[in-house]
């Protein structure tokens, strides 16, 4: 069950932070002025401690899941806004112009041409976020979320290497697993669009 619940946590704070941040990284991808407001803003939230971020909020949210959720949520925009803007931005120029000149409507330019050529850098921003995600979902335990973080408390409290292990090593067998899947994701696409 505690991996049940740490799994469901990471997926769902991905999740989520892909719907915000994927969208956003393409709106900032076309706009240089709001690209460095946005930026720069995602960026600041890079230096808050996941643990602060959940003391932060569990005024407001209280005991549960919300509160390690908005936390790994906000650890997962980042790699994943930053590298959407990078891959949109960076896309060709000659390589858009040659769509529209065969006639491809702006939508179609974004999703045939764009997104494609974009995707291995959005996936490899999505790495990132997973294994950062996957890694800090053990600190839901400290505001009673359960988890993998809740083996690993408790062997801390009570000096018990076993009890610790029983939490670490799922915890570092699932980010190592979504290190492979999604690496090898990035390199293929990277050989289909090159």
């Amino acid at each position: 069950q505690a991996v049940e619940v740490h799994l469901w946590l990471s997926a769902a704070a991905l999740l989520i932070a892909a719907a915000i941040c994927v969208p956003l990284g393409i709106l900032t991808s076309r706009s240089p002025a709001s690209s460095a407001v946005v930026l720069g803003i995602i960026n600041t939230l890079r230096v808050i401690p996941s643990l602060a971020i959940i003391l932060l909020v569990f005024p407001f949210l209280g005991l549960g899941p919300k509160p390690a959720l908005v936390a790994l949520i906000v650890l997962a925009c980042p790699p994943i806004l930053v590298n959407t803007d990078a891959g949109f931005r960076n896309v060709d120029p000659a390589i858009i112009e040659a769509a529209r000149g065969m006639g491809m409507s702006p939508s179609q330019v974004l999703w045939r041409v764009q997104a494609p050529l974009a995707l291995p850098v959005i996936v490899a921003g999505f790495r990132t976020a997973t294994i950062e995600v996957v890694a800090s979902a053990t600190l839901a335990t400290f505001i009673g979320s359960g988890g993998l973080g809740d083996f690993i408390s408790a062997g801390l409290a009570l000096n018990d290497n076993k009890l610790l292990l029983v939490g670490a090593v799922p915890v570092a067998i699932l980010a190592l697993t979504a290190e492979i899947l999604l690496s090898r994701l990035e390199r293929r696409l990277r050989v289909h669009t090159a």
